[in-house]
């Protein structure tokens, strides 16, 4: 589901106009989707996790995970707004303690996520925020990685979508429903028209 599903919340063109686009980052031919340029911007920011905050208070969920890095930017303040505790999905070695882990392909190689044993209790209803969803491998890592650890996913939720990755599909198939911000085939359609496109030099 998207923010777009229903009529668009005049505080989705707030947040759009804060983001850069970084072409030929990571690698050459790709588009970064630059969220930094959101948390710039306070009004905007705060906008964001409202309408992600107004999408999940009282749904009973008790667990809000956040993946390394920006899943921790945004899930963090919307656990505190839902009144769910935090818990951070890590890269290898950061965490104390005894640890599970995933493996998992991504589009630029491979990578682990790990979180901490204990920190959920069988059956705790849980939603799982990241920046972006692409071709879903993170997200569905962590699902995997969450539901082995006693949670229940009930959704993902994302500030960006970009369906022509197909991560969209993906999280279907696993039947979780994903709600995005802003939605769209491609990165560029997700800024307002006529926005320069910033290129890595």
């Amino acid at each position: 589901m998207s923010a777009h599903d229903k009529e668009e919340d005049p505080r989705i063109e707030g947040i759009k106009s804060t983001i850069h686009i970084i072409r030929d980052f990571p690698k050459p031919g790709g588009e970064f989707l630059d969220v930094n340029t959101l948390l710039l911007n306070p009004k905007a920011f705060k906008d964001a996790i409202d309408l992600f905050v107004e999408q999940y208070k009282g749904k009973h969920i008790s667990v809000v995970a956040g993946v390394e890095a920006r899943g921790f930017i945004f899930g963090a303040p919307i656990a505190l707004g839902i009144g769910a505790k935090f818990v951070t999905l890590r890269k290898p070695n950061k965490l104390p303690g005894k640890v599970m882990r995933t493996e998992y392909s991504l589009e630029y190689g491979n990578d682990c996520l790990e979180t901490q044993v204990g920190v959920i209790n069988d059956g705790e209803l849980a939603l799982l925020v990241d920046d972006v969803i692409a071709t879903g491998g993170t997200l569905c890592a962590a699902i995997n990685l969450l539901e082995r650890n006693g949670a229940q996913v009930v959704e993902c939720a994302c500030v960006f979508g970009i369906r022509q990755l197909k991560g969209h599909q993906r999280l279907n198939e696993l039947g979780k429903p994903l709600f995005v911000l802003m939605d769209g085939e491609g990165a560029c359609e997700l800024i307002p028209k006529g926005k320069k496109i910033a290129a890595v030099i």
